[in-house]
């Protein structure tokens, strides 16, 4: 007989706990095999809570060892123990001390949540609901406590014991053990816990705030790998300064400190003073780091730095509010990256990850709203909907109230929320009142998923001289909702006439004529004229994506090209150069996969390489082409085969007609000067590597010992791995060389032989899914390892659609094997595994029948983790 399934959890039955805890005292006994845990709660009962009502703590895999409340020991048979409480009776008095005591076993937790054992490393990893595999705990993000924790450890074998706040006191005490005590006056909730025990090197430097003070700077990394650490200390430093000038917010402790770790299931997390980082987040050298490494470093330092104040000082009142920190977090890193580097190009990226992760999350089984209504697991909802959507929602209020009405929003959001468990209406109304605007229509965003189709239809009046706009908005129904509502969005528009120059946009009835601007859309349908247009223009619309929407405009290929070449928003002329491309991609693959491009396409992109006023990271963006998933986005019914022809029939034939335009690139961008990971540098080396892989679409044959060439002098990763890409999807022999002398040369990097995992589980080439299942029994595999899984079996399964979906179906059936292998060892990893085929029904006839079955069987399997059972459940639909 199956398990009941996992119990759903609502927003709309939200109540306050009864009980708050406001101070927490732990103290842990740490080994590897068994760690002791005593606890000291101050709990004071809600006013308005029923005296006397039992005291329910959370609490997953723990031994209790002790229990005493208000200094009375509490009998086992008194207290309720079941495999996810401990009910403590309470006397009617306001205020209690709970003392706990327990023991858990860090070495036997597989799934990285709570506290686990790896490389002799004690880690923490309490987000979402870890801190209950810890202690028991009111373990909600409502229930913020300051916290005092002692650490105490074998010192041969923990020389490093870090936890949240400030040392207070440490020393050595007898048989060999020390120990150290660390107190954070800053009240947080228990998902921001964290500590770290084992051997660690450390980088170390300081930074002088706005007011003065000196904070200490602490990058704990593995032995022998500090020097790796150094540009993420400078990001850091720089991201300090940047959110005291841009948002006026200074660190808060005398402390701030990151730590690497290799298992890890996340990016990072943003604990109080300790952030926890996937160690491929921190280390980077010009040897081993990529220039996108440098990047994602960047901003994902900058990302778990900027919560100190948007996710710890104000954090989420519940899990249904997660948007709160995340997506406003991500708005901030994407900001200060868009500062550090190109803002064009930074909006170009965000886009291209919003339309290929974010808007098929939002047309597909799992499709949610930004704020959830309901969840089984909360892990599960850590997507691309509440961080990227939710980042465009703080864009959108932004292009609303402009920057410095932003940064008013932002002033009263702290002045009334610090230090308090916020919601996404705090949020919101923090930004009409300091505005003076009414957004209560937009807060529908948060409530309804899917992704709004908009239509635009210009009409000139020649007699007139005016240009009539009617946009048409419309959400489709959804997996999770049916009916929707027009939505409050901005849309950034301009002109750009026929001699290529801007035309002043003046409404009817208004006086002021600017070449740009946002017009504020809540209806279905509206309309606009523009008046004293003299002439036919060409309109170029919602500049930078300026709301997450589907565009629908009549624009012929010359149109296009025309704005490819005069647009003066960046990100629109990128867009054009997209659109095109996608429109060719789609007509090959609804075909039999045969391209047809006409040479206005190809002078264009002609044009576009050889313009010595754009940056060179803008020219590589515009030749990146669509994504396999973007492609599919486009399509009725999905053939992979059919869009792998079409996707390498473009390549090829811009590779061809640009071929010698591409060796000059190539040679013009030979870089002699040392390595640095700024801009303009990352840039030619990106304009190189594009270079070389059109050259290799166009004659492999031919361009392989060029690419050959480049990996054996290559003195950077970011042109070892630009030859390797190029000649991942060709059969020729210098493939196998490059990629043999690689695995020779990194295997014992962790890090660094992941970038070779994930080459060979992206190839084209027939032989892949052979060389995925002989990779695992290699030793730099360890299923046991969220990198590992994610270097070759997530990007195999997710990102090879050729070869994953091979029409016979035998990699269905492996992916099968390894997501519920993956659950029993760690449900989240299995989870965000089986997430990656929510679009299966898309397919061919064929493969979706083979999809359907392998979906079933997992459904079907008994004891799933709740992690997994939510997500093929809801993938599955109405077929479960």
């Amino acid at each position: 007989m199956n398990a009941p399934a996992p119990k759903e959890i609502f927003l709309k039955d939200y109540r306050q706990p009864d009980y708050r805890v406001t101070h927490v005292d732990l103290n842990f006994r740490l080994g590897g095999e068994a760690t002791r845990v005593h606890s000291r709660l101050t709990v004071h009962r809600r006013e308005g809570a029923i005296p006397g009502i039992p005291l329910v703590l959370d609490g997953e895999q723990l031994t209790l060892l002790s229990l005493k409340a208000d200094g009375k020991e509490i009998p086992a048979h008194d207290a309720e123990v079941s495999d996810t409480t401990l009910t403590v009776p309470l006397s009617e008095a306001e205020t209690h001390e709970i003392e706990i005591e327990v023991e858990i076993s860090p070495a036997a937790n597989t799934a990285l949540s709570g506290l686990y054992l790896s490389d002799g490393l004690l880690t923490t990893q309490c987000e979402a609901e870890g801190f209950r595999r810890i202690t028991y705990m009111l373990d909600r993000p409502d229930v913020m406590a300051t916290y005092r924790v002692r650490l105490e450890a074998a010192k041969d074998d923990c020389p490093v014991l870090l936890s949240n706040g400030n040392l207070i006191e440490s020393g050595n005490l007898e048989g060999g053990r020390h120990f150290a005590i660390w107190d954070d006056p800053h009240p947080k909730p228990s998902y921001l816990f964290a500590l770290v025990a084992g051997q660690l090197d450390c980088l170390e430097d300081n930074f002088t705030t706005l007011s003065g003070r000196t904070v200490d700077l602490k990058v704990y990394v593995e032995p022998g790998k500090a020097p790796r650490a150094a540009y993420a200390m400078d990001a850091l430093k720089r991201s300090m300064k940047w959110d005291e000038q841009r948002f006026g917010r200074e660190y808060d402790l005398d402390i701030f400190m990151i730590v690497a770790v290799n298992a890890f299931n996340a990016g990072a997390m943003e604990n109080k003073g300790l952030n926890i980082f996937n160690d491929k987040y921190i280390l980077a050298d010009p040897e081993t780091a990529t220039d996108a490494d440098y990047e994602r470093i960047e901003g994902i330092v900058a990302h778990e730095y900027f919560h100190n104040w948007t996710g710890n000082r104000v954090t989420c009142r519940d899990w249904f509010q997660l948007c709160l920190k995340e997506g406003l977090t991500v708005f901030r890193d994407q900001e200060f990256t868009s500062d550090m580097r190109s803002r064009p190009v930074k909006r170009v990226e965000d886009v291209v990850l919003l339309r290929a992760e974010q808007f098929p999350e939002d047309a597909g089984p799992l499709s949610h709203p930004v704020r959830p209504g309901h969840f089984i697991e909360i892990d599960n909802f850590f997507t691309r909907t509440v961080y990227e959507k939710g980042a465009e929602l703080c864009g959108m209020i932004r292009t609303f109230v402009g920057d410095a009405g932003f940064r008013k929003g932002m002033d009263l959001y702290f002045e009334r929320c610090d230090g308090t468990a916020a919601t996404v209406e705090d949020f919101v109304g923090a930004m009409a009142d300091a505005n003076g605007r009414d957004f209560s229509h937009f807060l529908k965003w948060y409530s309804q998923s899917g992704t709004p189709k908009v239509t635009l239809d210009f009409h000139y009046d020649g007699e007139a001289q005016a240009l009539d706009l009617t946009i048409r908005q419309e959400t489709a129904p959804t997996a999770d909702q049916k009916e929707k509502a027009p939505l409050h969005m901005p849309l950034k528009l301009g002109l750009v006439g026929h001699d290529g120059a801007p035309v002043a946009l003046q409404l009817e009835g208004a006086n002021e004529a600017p070449e740009e601007r946002v017009l504020e859309l809540t209806e279905a349908e509206q309309s606009f004229r523009f008046v004293n247009i003299d002439g036919p223009v060409i309109p170029s619309v919602f500049r930078d994506l300026s709301a997450p929407v589907e565009v629908s405009i009549p624009m012929s290929d010359a149109d296009r090209v025309h704005l490819m070449k005069h647009d003066p928003n960046l990100f629109n002329r990128w867009e054009m150069g997209r659109d095109f491309a996608l429109g060719l991609l789609e007509k090959a693959a609804v075909g039999d996969g045969t391209l047809s491009a006409p040479d206005i396409y190809f002078d264009a992109m002609r044009r576009t390489l050889n313009d010595k006023d754009l940056e060179d990271d803008f020219i590589a963006m515009a030749f990146a082409l669509p994504s396999y998933k973007e492609i599919s986005q486009h399509l009725a019914v999905v053939d992979p085969d059919k869009i792998f022809a079409a996707r390498g029939a473009l390549a090829r034939a811009i590779g061809s007609h640009l071929e010698e335009d591409f060796l000059k690139a190539y040679d013009a961008r030979a870089d002699k000067r040392p390595f640095s990971p700024d801009a303009g540098s990352a840039g030619r080396r990106a304009v190189k590597n594009r270079a070389l892989a059109f050259l290799l679409s166009a004659d492999a044959k031919t361009h392989a010992p060029l690419a050959a060439r480049q990996f054996e002098m290559a003195d950077n990763m970011t042109d070892v791995m630009g030859a390797l890409e190029a000649l991942n999807h060709v059969d020729v022999p210098e493939r196998e060389a490059c990629l043999d002398a690689f695995y020779k040369r990194w295997a014992d990097d962790p890090i660094v032989i992941d970038k070779w995992l994930r080459l060979q589980a992206t190839s084209s080439l027939s032989s892949t899914f052979e060389t995925v299942q002989s990779l695992e029994s290699d030793p730099v595999f360890d299923i046991r390892r969220p990198n590992k899984v994610y270097a070759l079996i997530l990007a195999f399964v997710g990102a090879n659609l050729v070869r994953f979906h091979d029409a016979g179906g035998a990699p269905y059936a492996y992916f099968t094997d390894r997501v519920l292998q993956l659950d029993r060892l760690n449900p989240e990893v299995a989870a965000r595994l089986m997430s990656t085929q929510s679009a299966w029904r898309r397919f061919e006839p064929g493969r979706k029948a083979l999809l359907k079955a392998q979906l079933r069987h997992i459904a079907e399997t008994e004891g799933l983790s709740p992690n997994l059972f939510e997500i093929v459940t809801k993938t599955l639909g109405s077929d479960h």
